[in-house]
């Protein structure tokens, strides 16, 4: 197999960057490059060490820095590996990089070190997919689910549920195909415990997926209102600088601006809209429209109201129409540090969730946190069991949760054990997928596609 090599750092500067090879000559062409201070041979350096030298081209010393030698099998990926260390700067990084393709390595691909590790058995591909939800994760829970799945949590339960049910098929075979010994029957009482033991791991991966995609991916919020309630002061105020123009004049916002917000453990994608009312502005009433196509994709909308003005029609329209696309929905009232002019009362019919706030002022934050949460948190969330699928997984998860849902419904409807028999070896075949051990090679590529390259 060839040796691969590749930056394993961010190519930008910074303090430091790593390059890593992987290969069964890496130690052999790391030598060719590095040469340590104290004379000692790198071939020489025992796994798990450092040394610190130049890093030369030929006589000529391209930088200084630390080589970490790595031995098969107790590496990354399960081949010798070693990792340069060296000034952060793109131009040296990449000269270190040609030096080490020069001397024998091949760019690797993306993924391609991971991979290794798969092939190589040092994980399983879920815990391989965990290791870029580790990099991607936003918050403590993506964190605590790609932890589990990295330290194989997700492939110890889904390989349990499989041994059960390779052992509940391989009973059915041997009564099926030998009806003349004298086998002891299928007790449908295990049978069906088992098949519900099984369907209730596929149904948590599925009922936790939604959550684990909210926070991956961050939850689409759109900001409503008419002109000049606060919109845009709103949105700096959650943004924490200002990224919205803030004038008294009204209509100042008249495209959509997004920016991602943190609050809590959700990342908002916010879009700062035009003010929704009737104009006769062209330019605005573009704004307008493409303010109402903001509210229908959206996941949230907060509905900011001027608390220091009387309602008028426009804000009751805009209410109604929110509450007509059934959205989860924030009311903001707005402007809190004013005398106010609007009954909190009003708004009970149109959202649960009423925060009042002064967004000029930088107050009411914590509150719309809580907001959020109530309306996106996790109520029975568990550190320590709660895994996010990604989307490969829960179809594999979906799959054989329908076929157990089958065996079982075929259980209640009396059919033969012939039946019963083929719908849980299709859910056995989903779950091999999920964990990997019977994915196909073109699942395999698509999921280290995924990866950058020096991982």
């Amino acid at each position: 197999m060839k040796d691969i090599c590749a930056v394993s750092t961010p190519l930008a500067e910074g303090g430091i960057s790593v390059i890593r090879i992987s290969g069964e000559n890496s130690i052999e062409i790391a030598a060719k490059i590095f040469k340590t201070t104290s004379g000692k041979k790198i071939e020489e350096m025992p796994g798990y060490t450092c040394a610190y030298g130049n890093i030369t081209d030929g006589e000529r010393i391209i930088d200084d820095g630390v080589l970490t030698v790595f031995k098969a099998p107790r590496s990354y990926t399960g081949e010798n590996v070693c990792e340069i260390s060296c000034h952060g700067g793109i131009f040296v990084t990449k000269k270190v990089l040609r030096l080490c393709i020069k001397n024998g390595a091949e760019l690797a691909e993306k993924g391609e070190f991971t991979k290794r590790a798969m092939l190589n058995g040092k994980m399983s591909l879920t815990q391989a997919e965990a290791v870029m939800d580790t990099i991607s994760a936003q918050g403590e829970y993506a964190l605590n689910s790609a932890n589990l799945t990295r330290e194989g949590r997700l492939f110890k339960k889904i390989s349990e549920v499989n041994r059960e049910l390779v052992k509940i098929l391989g009973e059915l075979a041997a009564w099926v195909d030998y009806p003349e010994e004298d086998l002891p029957g299928i007790e449908e009482e295990n049978l069906r415990k088992s098949l519900e033991n099984a369907a209730s791991v596929t149904e948590k991966i599925l009922a936790d997926y939604d959550g684990g995609m909210i926070l991956k991916n961050g939850i689409e919020t759109c900001i409503a209102g008419k002109p000049n309630v606060g919109k845009s002061t709103l949105m700096n105020m959650l943004l924490g600088y200002e990224r919205s123009i803030v004038t008294d004049v009204a209509g100042t916002t008249r495209d959509v601006i997004e920016e991602k917000a943190r609050i809590g453990e959700f990342i908002l994608k916010l879009s700062d809209t035009a003010g929704i009312h009737d104009t006769q502005d062209t330019v605005e009433k573009i704004g307008v429209e493409i303010a109402k196509k903001k509210l229908e994709n959206a996941m949230l909308v907060m509905e900011v109201f001027d608390t220091s003005r009387p309602l008028d029609n426009e804000d009751t329209e805009l209410l109604e129409y929110v509450k007509d696309l059934g959205k989860r929905t924030v009311i903001i009232l707005n402007k809190s540090d004013l005398e106010n002019k609007i009954s909190r009362e009003f708004f009970t019919g149109y959202s649960d969730n009423i925060v009042e706030i002064s967004a000029k002022n930088d107050e009411g934050r914590e509150d719309i946190q809580s907001a959020v949460e109530n309306l996106f948190g996790f109520g029975n969330y568990d550190a320590d069991s709660t895994i996010f699928a990604n989307e490969r997984q829960r179809s594999c998860a979906e799959k054989a949760d329908k076929y157990l849902k089958m065996a079982l419904e075929s259980l209640d409807m009396g059919e033969t054990l012939d039946a019963v028999t083929v719908m849980i070896d299709y859910a056995a075949n989903a779950l091999l997928e999920l964990t990997g051990e019977k994915a196909t090679e073109a699942v395999v590529d698509e999921v280290f596609s995924k990866f950058c390259v020096g991982k």
